[in-house]
């Protein structure tokens, strides 16, 4: 009897096992199948939305068939965290895979009327834009720095219109400082900033915001961005590494920032600053002397000189010597800007590797090495390239004074 029983048992948990196994190879195939949408529509994700609500507003447009499978798949994917607020168009039979993706990239694939601020390190602009339905493509209406340009005629317009979008996007390696300037001067923002957050605490990112928002009220959304950024990955960082707060994770982020918008040199980048403090190595990052000068405020509209590098121009405009690495041990006594999220797991999961020294390498990348002789070998090879690119620029020059051909 007991052996009748136990062959049953076997046979209900093998059957099981099929079972689940076909459960998920189907959900596979559903999640990657083109989806039930007959044409193209445009999808809002507000503000504190989740991928759940967006799943039941997808089911409830036809965009989708299951709700709860578009939920579990992004979850799967770990997408569920990095859903950004927006107006999305999603095309004809795009998959639930698609519709994730599309959702979690931000700025991409926006759709309708929207006024974008786009903050960046040395220029903002406030961009008018209104999407073409023939063609599903955005045609940019206008464009304007809004701190020293009037909002054009069109702006009006479109901000009456009640399915306006309005969204804030801020560049990585931004300054807090010049943050809020750039949300100071936004027409669609209320108020001014009641003081300037701290520096690295704001999150580059997309934003959707509402016309009439409070610009504390933003910078309290990005505040609260980059603390569950910095959280997360500090919850999850690598062994053994020379820092020993959060803070300090985001000073190193902040540098790997400066030095590098290469996605994949972000680690890299991160293991020769950890390399030397690990070395008790100055870091001597140029970075740190730029932002020692300007304290984050505008940038500097000059190339770095001697007496920069020896401190000299940060200990008379502001009474000693902080920030300057080529000056200090160790890093820095906060952030020198606002690091994105790649930047920050960099610095807190940085490349293993022994490299001590890097410099560009001419392509728009750096050179890595280990040893200072490897180090002035590359900096020889790049300054080889800029003595040939100045030589290029000079020839192609018109002769000061040179007769001018005439037909």
């Amino acid at each position: 009897m007991w052996r009748h029983l136990a062959a049953n048992a076997l046979t209900l948990f093998v059957v099981a096992l099929f079972l689940a196994g076909g459960a998920v190879a189907w959900g596979a195939r559903q999640w990657s199948a083109p989806g039930p949408l007959a044409s193209a529509i445009c999808l809002r994700v507000p503000s504190g939305a989740t991928m759940r609500a967006v799943g039941q507003d997808l089911a409830g447009q036809g965009a989708i068939a299951s709700p709860t499978l578009f939920r579990l798949g992004a979850d799967y994917a770990e997408l569920s965290s990095r859903l950004k607020a927006g107006s999305y168009l999603l095309p004809e039979g795009a998959s639930m895979r698609d519709i994730a993706g599309i959702v979690t990239e931000g700025g991409a694939n926006t759709c309708g009327t929207e006024v974008v601020l786009r903050v960046g390190v040395t220029r903002n602009v406030a961009e008018l834009r209104e999407l073409d339905p023939a063609t599903e493509t955005f045609a940019e209406l206008a464009a304007w720095d809004p701190a020293t340009e009037p909002a054009p005629p069109d702006f009006a317009r479109v901000a009456a219109e009640p399915d306006t979008a309005w969204r804030v996007v801020v560049a990585e390696g931004v300054t807090s400082w010049q943050v809020v300037q750039a949300l100071d001067a936004f027409e669609a923002l209320e108020g001014d900033a009641a003081a300037v957050p701290a520096e690295g605490t704001l999150a580059p990112d997309s934003y959707e915001i509402a016309r009439g928002e409070t610009v504390d009220a933003l910078l309290d959304e990005m505040a609260a961005a980059q603390a569950r950024i910095l959280a997360e990955a500090w919850a999850n960082r690598a062994e053994g590494l020379p820092i020993a707060t959060p803070e300090e994770a985001l000073t190193l982020a902040s540098i790997v920032e400066k030095e590098t918008s290469i996605p994949e040199e972000r680690p890299v980048v991160a293991s020769v600053l950890v390399n030397r403090l690990r070395e008790g190595m100055r870091l001597q990052f140029d970075p740190t002397i730029i932002y020692g000068i300007t304290r984050g405020q505008g940038v500097l509209d000059r190339p770095i000189t001697e007496s920069d590098i020896r401190g000299a121009t940060e200990a008379r405009l502001h009474g000693e010597i902080l920030y300057n690495t080529y000056q200090i041990d160790g890093l820095p006594p906060g952030p020198i800007a606002n690091p994105g999220r790649d930047s920050i797991l960099a610095a807190l999961n940085p490349a293993d590797t022994t490299y001590l020294y890097f410099v560009a390498d001419g392509s728009g990348g750096h050179a890595f090495a280990t040893t200072l002789a490897e180090h002035n070998a590359n900096v020889e090879r790049w300054r080889a390239v800029e003595a040939e690119r100045a030589a290029a620029a000079e020839a192609a020059e018109p002769a000061q004074g040179a007769p001018t051909a005439t037909p």
